[in-house]
This record gives C-alpha cells, sequence and structure tokens, in this order.
C-alpha cells in the first residue's frame, strides 16, 4: 500500500520512499541537507563524504523508484557536493537537463572565502524523450527585452522562456536584461520576508518552487519532497492544486509544517516577488549626470513610438471588430472560436502590429474602457439547466488553468493556445460539447461568483454541522437521488475532489462515474446534499469553503464568518 496523499509523513526518507507506490509521482524536488555542519532538529549534518555519498545516493534510488516513466526530479545542493550529486543521480538512471543557478540577491558571509550567494538546482528526467515542460505557461516565462526595454506594444505578451545568458545582480547593472535561464533571481527567504517560517533555518522562496511545479508538472500529478523541512514544496503544491506528499524525520517539522498547510486552499497566491527581476531594487548612485540625462532622452524617444504603435493597434482592432463582430458582444467573439479567427483574420488582412494575443487583450480593453462602438444587436442566452451536463466539466478546466498559469478568465480567452488547452480538459470531464458551450459556462461560473457570498450566508451553519455520511459510488441508487442537489466528492486517502451542484444528482453520479478522466481521480464515494434549484450555488459555495476541495475554481469561495457552535 502505498503513502497516503496531501499527508506529511514523519519517518526514515529511504524507508518511506520504499513504501511509495513505484511510477505513482509526477514531480519530486529535494532540498537535502548539504553535509556543511548545519545544525538541524535530528539530523546529523557532518558525516564523513563517503557516508554522505552512499546516503545521497541511497535516497536518489528510491526517489527514481517512485517516478513515473515520464517523471521529473529538482535536486538543490550547495557547492560542497554539487558534482558528485549530479553523477550519483545520472548512476540511478537520471538524465540531467539542466544545471540552474539560483542566485539570491543577498548571500550569507563566509569566513576566509567569498560570500555564499547561490544554489545549484539540477532538473533530472528518467526519459529525456518524454517528460512534461510546461513551455507555454505564461506563468514560467519572463519579460523579452523588447517589454522590459523599449515598452513595445508589439512584444509578446507571453513573454519568453529564459535563456542562456549570464547576468549581475539588478543594482549592478539596472539597465540590463531580466533573470537568465541558468541564473534564476529569487531572494533567500530572511527573516524579515512574510513567508518565513521562523523554526527552520533553510527555507526555499514559494516563487522559486512555483516555477518548478508550474514547468515540471501538470495538476494531477502527484508532487514529492522527501526532506519537507518548512514545509514549503507541499505549501506551493496545495496552492497550484496537486496533490503531494511529504516526509520528514522530524516530529517537531511534521506538526509545524502542518499547521502551515491547514489553511492553504487551491488558488491561493504564492508569496514573495512574483517577478524575478523585481527581487532587488535598481539604485542610480554613482551614474553620471550625462549618463542620466541621455537615458531620458532615450526613455521619451522609446515611450513615444510605443504610444504610436499603441494608437495604431487599438485603431486597427476597432476597424476589424466592426467588421467581424456579427452583431455579438466582445465576449461572445472571445468564446466563439470560429468568430474570433475571423476577428484575428481581419487583424492580420489590415497589417496590424502584434499577434492573436495583442488583438484580443487590445479588443478586451477597450471594451472595457467604453471605447468600443455600441454594435451588439444579437444576445446568446443560454439557461444554467442547459448547461448543466458541463458546466461542471469547465469549472475543473477553468481551475486548471487559470491557476497553474495564473491568469484570470479573460487572460485564458484572450490567448488562443490556453483557450483550446481548456477546451481539452473541459472535454475529457464531460466530453460531447462545443468549445463555445465549455467557454459560456466558464463565463457563467464568474458571473455566478459574484453573487455566491450573498446566497451562501443562509446556509453558513454548514460550516460547522456534521457533513452526512459518504455514499460508496459503487453503491448508490439512482431512485433515491433523481433531485436537484450538491455532491461533495471524495477520492482516495479522504480526499475531497470535488464539490458540484446539478440538477439531478443520479445523473451527475453516473456520468462522473462512467466517465475516464474522473475515474484517473478514483472517486470513491460523495456526499449528496438534495437542496431546491434557487439554493443550489449558495449551499455549492459554502461547502466550498468548509471541505476545501482540489477541483473548484477559487472564484467561488464566498470567505463567510465562521458560526459559534450554539
Amino acid at each position: 500500500m502505498g503513502l497516503a496523499l496531501n499527508q506529511v509523513h514523519q519517518g526514515d526518507c529511504i524507508k518511506k520512499l520504499r513504501r511509495i507506490t513505484p511510477g505513482s509521482i509526477g514531480l519530486a524536488f529535494a532540498d537535502p541537507p548539504f553535509n556543511i555542519g548545519y545544525e538541524y532538529d535530528v539530523y546529523d549534518d557532518d558525516q564523513s563524504a563517503n557516508d554522505y555519498l552512499e546516503w545521497s545516493r541511497e535516497w536518489i534510488e528510491g526517489v527514481y523508484r517512485a517516478l513515473k516513466s515520464n517523471g521529473t526530479f529538482w535536486l538543490a545542493i550547495g557547492d560542497e557536493y554539487a558534482a558528485e550529486l549530479k553523477v550519483a543521480a545520472q548512476n540511478v538512471g537520471f538524465t540531467c537537463r539542466s544545471w540552474v543557478i539560483w542566485y539570491y540577491t543577498f548571500g550569507v558571509n563566509c569566513k576566509r572565502g567569498f560570500s555564499r550567494s547561490h544554489t545549484h538546482l539540477f532538473h533530472f528526467v528518467k526519459d529525456p524523450q518524454d517528460f512534461t515542460f510546461n513551455q507555454d505557461n505564461p506563468a514560467v516565462r519572463v519579460p523579452s527585452a523588447r517589454q522590459l526595454v523599449y515598452a513595445d506594444a508589439r512584444a509578446n505578451p507571453k513573454g519568453r522562456l529564459p535563456d542562456n545568458t549570464w547576468i549581475l545582480r539588478p543594482q549592478d547593472l539596472p539597465n540590463g536584461f531580466p533573470a537568465a535561464h541558468d541564473t534564476w533571481y529569487f531572494p533567500r527567504v530572511a527573516g524579515t520576508f512574510k513567508e518565513r517560517e521562523g523554526f527552520h533555518g533553510c527555507q526555499m522562496p514559494e516563487q522559486l518552487l512555483g516555477r518548478i511545479i508550474r514547468i515540471s508538472s501538470d495538476p494531477t500529478d502527484v508532487v514529492l519532497d522527501p526532506f519537507a523541512g518548512s514545509g514549503t514544496t507541499l505549501a506551493v503544491a496545495q496552492k497550484l492544486g496537486r496533490p503531494w506528499i511529504g516526509l520528514e524525520l522530524s516530529k517537531d517539522y511534521v506538526n509545524r509544517i502542518k499547521d502551515r498547510i491547514k489553511d492553504i486552499r487551491v488558488g491561493d497566491p504564492l508569496d514573495g516577488f512574483e517577478e524575478p527581476h523585481k527581487s532587488a531594487p535598481s539604485t542610480k548612485k554613482g551614474k553620471s549626470k550625462a549618463v542620466l540625462r541621455s537615458s531620458r532622452g532615450a526613455g521619451k524617444r522609446r515611450s513615444s513610438k510605443a504610444q504610436r504603435i499603441r494608437e495604431e493597434i487599438e485603431s486597427g482592432v476597432t476597424s476589424a471588430y466592426s467588421v467581424t463582430h456579427d452583431g455579438f458582444s466582445t465576449d461572445y467573439l472571445l468564446a466563439d472560436p470560429e468568430l474570433n479567427a475571423g476577428f484575428v483574420g481581419e487583424c492580420k488582412h489590415l497589417g496590424i502590429p502584434g499577434d492573436a494575443v495583442i488583438w484580443n487583450q487590445t479588443l478586451l480593453r477597450l471594451r472595457k474602457n467604453d471605447r468600443l462602438p455600441r454594435l451588439t444587436k444579437r444576445r446568446h442566452r443560454i439557461t444554467l439547466r442547459e448547461m448543466d451536463p458541463y458546466s461542471f466539466a469547465s469549472e475543473v478546466a477553468l481551475l486548471q488553468v487559470t491557476v497553474s498559469c495564473d491568469l484570470s478568465v479573460d487572460d485564458m480567452l484572450c490567448d488562443p493556445d490556453l483557450a483550446a488547452n481548456f477546451d481539452q480538459i473541459a472535454e475529457r470531464f464531460s466530453p460531447g460539447y462545443t468549445s463555445l458551450q465549455y467557454r459560456w459556462a466558464a463565463l457563467a461560473l464568474r458571473k455566478r461568483a459574484m453573487r455566491s457570498k450573498r446566497a451562501a450566508e443562509q446556509f453558513k451553519g454548514w460550516l460547522q454541522e456534521t457533513l452526512p455520511t459518504a455514499v460508496p459510488v459503487g453503491k448508490f441508487k439512482r431512485a433515491d437521488h433523481e433531485v436537484p442537489g450538491v455532491y461533495a466528492l471524495v477520492g482516495r486517502d479522504d480526499l475531497n475532489l470535488y464539490v458540484g451542484d446539478t440538477f439531478n444528482l443520479a445523473d451527475r453520479i453516473e456520468q462522473i462515474t462512467d466517465t475516464p478522466a474522473w475515474q484517473e481521480l478514483e472517486p470513491s464515494s460523495a456526499r449528496l446534499f438534495p437542496e431546491s434549484e434557487r439554493g443550489l450555488l449558495g449551499l455549492k459555495a459554502t461547502l466550498i469553503q468548509r471541505v476545501k476541495p482540489s477541483l473548484n475554481s477559487p472564484l467561488l469561495l464566498p470567505k463567510l464568518d465562521h458560526v459559534s457552535r450554539r
């Protein structure tokens, strides 16, 4: 039997790794003791070199065994054993894809040596021909020089993948390029930082773990940390909607990790600086006045050119919309792939600078600023009952795309590639519907979210009341549940998977149990709450707050004040 998900398991990592089901882990991140004499709670960080390397080989073998065939392993290590552990991992069977340097913007003083200001991050894969690498995820890309230096409206809004450029600290080179592929800027978690967990002295920043988890795992992949420490990997995995397993030798650390994790919800923002190049302020000290004057002049010229390009794009987008809208709203034009393709094609025909993402974003911005001609004549109306067979799939897809990519619904719809990815996920969870139907249901979810808190107020008693017994999905009696209601789906290890509302509980449970994508999540039972159609949204929102499911959109979280027991 494997180890339970979303739990921290106390004990020796080598022994615990043997208990993980082989081939069940999508991503492992390890930040082991560096063997430099650091004072941990219970671990001896001052072994002989041979003992340390043998111990490292054993736990790396355990990670290799636990990973799926297309799994990924990230290893953080200091200078002292970086080369040795790279070789050890390769001897076990891993292929090293990248050797990344995490450079903190303030270092650690060393006796009789240069200040320590970096850690090595090795990116290993089991199969170099088949591994997860989400390079198109906007949340892992960095701004291009065209965006940062020139403020060019034609620049790809997705940015670029970090490349292999060397870079100094931002304060040393204020006009330089942003963080590079081999050198990542994230501040070390200092004692004054909000995300600091005071019990552990070697804490990783959440933004760094966020980049790794986003690029090297998919939403249903299990994330493993064999040295849980302060629990940052587990906290970030939870925020990004990934199931996780933590291993930790110290009982004290395990208890503190549990306290840290218990209130975290899927979709919570990551702590720390969002952009690596913002991790230290630039400084003008030492610059000559001539250089400053020159910089200001160049900046004005770039700003003037960027403004002309922006105006050209806005004018062209307005013209393209006027020709292609077919009487529909901008929301409909973004949600309908065919209509949007016509709009994008017209933008290309007009020779407007930019690409589909820029044109869609510009269209949306013009609409929000009330700068588009009022041309809407046709209304696209569809009821919640009509959307019932697939709206729940749209919610799951919306969560997986927006949380993983750190985007809004509008951001997703403005990017044809991300919108197509959303369609594919929604189709897996409820096959047989069109892209327009899935996307319109996502927009409807956002509108319902505006009412979720008010609707949930009358059900806030459920924040404390005893929940009904979960019904095993294999023993479900259809005749007893052909009514509207809310269901709370439970998976393996009693994980709360999803809270949904439906006009027919019996139809929905059967639909879920017959769908392969749901079967992969191993739903074992469901708590059922018959309810009037008017009460569905409020009860669903309240139960989302109560059980903290992993697949619901954070848009619906009502954030009710808890009631006291009488």
